[in-house]
């Protein structure tokens, strides 16, 4: 009986442990946000993928980073780019092309403040099996 309280004690604590020092939910991308791969292979220990997202009228990627370089090229629409100081660091029109930096020191949200949907032709230069990004809570900012 002894064993088992101070197991059931100490799984306790350190439930409550990871609770108290979890980070601050992330911020899903909104609804309608679609992405769709187009080709990819791997080099070496690279993948290179390339994606088409659509982003509806009014919705946004959610707060993420990716593992790796990103270059982008705005086939419809305009993307609104902001970083994790809330500032608009870009306004990416159709026929415009971009790149994001990789790291958890460059989150970011990418916006569709416009009418129609926006469609970006995406090329991900990751880590072999890393993920398309990696969310990220609000970090302070009025929207989503």
């Amino acid at each position: 009986m002894r064993v088992s309280l101070r197991t059931g004690s100490a799984a306790t604590a350190a439930l409550c442990l990871a609770l108290v020092a979890a980070p601050a939910h992330a911020t899903p991308p909104g609804p309608g946000v679609s992405g769709k791969v187009i080709a990819q292979t791997t080099v070496g220990g690279t993948d290179y993928i390339l994606r088409e997202i659509t982003i509806p009228p009014g919705q946004a990627t959610g707060w993420h980073y990716h593992d790796g370089p990103l270059h982008g090229y705005v086939e419809q629409g305009t993307l609104s780019h902001f970083d994790s100081t809330c500032a608009n660091d870009g306004v990416y029109h159709a026929g415009d092309s971009l790149t994001e930096p990789p790291g958890p020191t460059n989150v970011h949200i990418g916006r569709n403040l416009g009418r129609k949907p926006l469609v970006l032709d995406v090329l991900y230069v990751l880590p072999h099996g890393a993920p398309f990004s990696e969310d990220a809570p609000n970090p302070g900012c009025d929207f989503e």
